[in-house]
């Protein structure tokens, strides 16, 4: 292998500590990060000659590797940490990226709280509370959060809210929350419900419905009958969530067994989540550009995902990776926080973990197939598409716009983005119409299109412009984008329009279709003739799902903005005060400069007020003797064209004492 002369120097003068190597391409970029118990025999692996490795990451370390740099590190612990720091700082090519962290969301416990709550978080942290997790999506883990919710009864407020209530809400009074914010509660009991949720979301459903049992069979005896319905509902949850997990041959353990499958770049990561001998669930990873060696692959895969997830008592690998013991002590961190004893970290030579392994295998080729399959499936329809639309090449990114507004009030688009036939939501793009009013619908998709197609055609990143850009709405909206492209004059590619149209084939037997149309073109075609213009259709309903979430939330924000928060200068706990101490906007826009000062307003502070809000003191009357007297002044005051009856003076009177 040629390679340059300073990485053959270097090569022969390899220590044989424990460390981390850096590899560096073109430009002294980072390419890639390992750790090695050996830094020697570990990085000269990779350049033997005769080598049968014939995998892409090896191959491409002739023509891209220009330098290597070494870091010695005491132990493989401190090994596995700096390489997990420089991972996160370069970011290699050919290391194995998970999502982001945002992107997976985990459920939070801390048994150690006053009145602890189950709350969803997106990162963990050492802080010795329980997290589970992380869920794959977050309706998974809102769904699971529901159901705890609705079984057992832990708080759902804020620890804010819980200081602050005066009466309890509605989650007391549906029986679903025992109210510590308010009322006396028995701390023994409600630290069993924590118990017993703990044991739920780890999956030791059989101790769980054992103690459940033990609970309601106490508690009738005590004829404490609605405590027994509670437990025994309990038992009903836990048993449906069980129905479908399938027992694993092991001992008493919490395990996550790790398998994987490989086609060129393309692998697929398994992990089967054992809790208490029992298989509660089965994640799997799509990684794309891998071209790494199976056990580094694996190795780093296992500092990604535990750097986010809860740590298990044991984990077990497919095949053996470097620095093992070092990782397993690192990921320790977590657990020791709880109390708990460092993972291990093995490699299995017993058959009850060799079955193990095997179905994490078996599951990772099966989601790795599923998955082509898929892909494939949505390459198809976007060719039709392609094909029925007359596009240059087939839509991989398809972007839909949608303009909502409630009666010209709070108008706002929204730009919903697909890639590959699925939502991207970190496309999406949100507008709030700035220029059109009164429900100029033209107007409003002129001024939000020419903002996003402007940054477009400027090459802003973020703003690429897509394959296919679809306009919801008829003939009109499309010449609106089309007018957009020409005045701004962006590059031309494709935009159609899609709306909803009624056709009558057959008297009084009406329906709406979805019609694509084209731009130049005479007529409109049905979506229902191409099975895959239904992704349109899909990007279109999605787009007004989101436009309309945007606009509801905005018309809420309006609703409860005050006219207070328009005075510059005035905080928010200088409003608060205020409202506090004179009780309503009405009374501090007509409160003097003296008087909101008395209430806590500083000079200048009720000076912007009474400039921005102020209005003159509405006028008085001063109090009467009788009303009789003031039955005859206003006959004075009245001319005589008026001719007012004592019914009418009655109630002017009534009106007068009133103001």
């Amino acid at each position: 292998m040629a390679l340059a002369e300073r990485v053959q120097e270097k090569l022969e003068t390899l220590p044989t500590q424990p460390g981390v190597y850096v590899f560096r391409g073109a430009n002294d970029v980072v390419i890639y990060v390992g750790k090695a118990r050996s830094l020697r025999s570990r990085v000269r692996s990779y350049f033997q000659p005769g080598s049968s490795d014939v995998r892409a990451f090896v191959a491409r370390l002739e023509n891209e590797l220009t330098d290597i740099e070494t870091f010695v590190a005491d132990t493989e612990k401190e090994a596995a940490l700096l390489e997990n720091q420089l991972i996160k700082e370069h970011q290699p090519r050919y290391n194995v990226k998970l999502r982001d962290d945002k992107e997976y969301l985990s459920l939070r416990l801390d048994p150690k709280g006053k009145w602890p709550r189950l709350e969803v978080v997106r990162r963990p942290r050492p802080d010795g509370a329980h997290y589970f997790g992380p869920y794959h999506s977050a309706t998974a883990a809102r769904q699971t959060l529901r159901l705890v919710n609705r079984h057992f009864q832990l708080r759902t407020c804020t620890d804010s809210e819980l200081r602050n209530r005066s009466r309890p809400c509605l989650q007391y009074q549906i029986k679903r929350c025992p109210g510590p914010c308010v009322y006396e509660v028995d701390r023994e009991e409600y630290g069993l419900q924590v118990r017993s949720v703990a044991r739920f979301l780890d999956g030791r459903h059989d101790e769980l419905v054992d103690e459940l049992t033990e609970r309601m069979k106490v508690a009738a005896t005590s004829m404490e009958y609605e405590r027994a319905a509670l437990y025994r509902d309990q038992i009903r949850a836990v048993d449906r969530a069980r129905e479908d997990q399938r027992v694993a041959t092991v001992k008493d353990l919490d395990q996550d067994v790790l398998g994987y499958f490989r086609q060129a770049d393309q692998a697929e990561v398994a992990v089967l989540l054992v809790r208490g001998g029992r298989l509660v669930g089965v994640r799997t990873f799509d990684l794309r550009g891998v071209s790494l060696p199976d056990d580094e692959l694996v190795a780093h895969f296992v500092g990604e995902w535990y750097a986010r997830a809860s740590v298990p008592d044991e984990i077990v690998l497919p095949l053996p990776i470097e620095a093992m013991d070092g990782l397993a002590e690192v990921l320790g961190e977590s657990r020791r926080a709880q109390g708990k004893k460092a993972p291990r970290i093995v490699v299995p030579n017993r058959q009850a973990r060799r079955k193990l392994v095997d179905m994490a295998m078996d599951n990772a080729a099966h989601a790795f197939r599923e998955k082509r399959v898929a892909e494939n499936d949505v390459a198809e329809r976007l060719a039709q598409i392609q094909k029925r639309l007359h596009l240059p090449k087939p839509p991989q990114r398809i972007e839909c716009i949608d303009v909502s507004h409630l009666g010209g009030e709070d108008a706002v688009a929204a730009i919903v983005a697909f890639t590959d036939g699925v939502p991207d939501k970190k496309g999406y793009r949100s507008f709030r119409v700035k220029r059109a009013k009164g429900g100029d619908d033209y107007g409003s998709m002129y001024e939000v299109l020419s903002r996003r197609f402007r940054r477009g055609r400027d090459g802003e990143a973020g703003w690429e412009l897509p394959d296919l850009f679809v306009v919801d709405g008829g003939k009109g909206q499309l010449g609106v984008a089309l007018a957009v492209l020409s005045d701004l004059q962006v590059p031309t590619f494709p935009v159609v329009g899609l709306a909803k149209e009624r056709e009558s084939p057959i008297a009084n037997k009406e329906k709406v279709v979805d019609r694509v149309y084209l731009p130049g073109a005479k007529n409109a075609i049905p979506v229902h003739n191409t099975p895959a213009l239904q992704l349109l259709a899909h990007a279109r309903d999605e787009a007004h799902r989101f436009s309309n979430a945007i606009r509801l939330r905005r018309g809420a924000a309006r609703r409860f903005h005050s006219e207070l928060e328009d005075v510059k200068g005035v905080g928010a706990r200088t409003r608060q005060r205020l409202l506090q101490r004179l009780g309503s906007l009405e009374a501090i826009r007509l409160a003097t400069e003296e008087a909101l000062i008395a209430a806590g307003a500083s000079a200048k502070q009720a000076k912007a007020i009474r400039e921005t809000l102020g209005r003159e003191a509405a006028p008085t009357f001063e109090p009467r003797e009788s009303m009789e007297n003031l039955g005859e002044e206003l006959e004075v005051e009245a001319s005589p064209d008026e001719g007012l009856d004592a019914a009418e003076l009655d109630e002017l009177a009534s009106t007068a004492s009133e103001e």
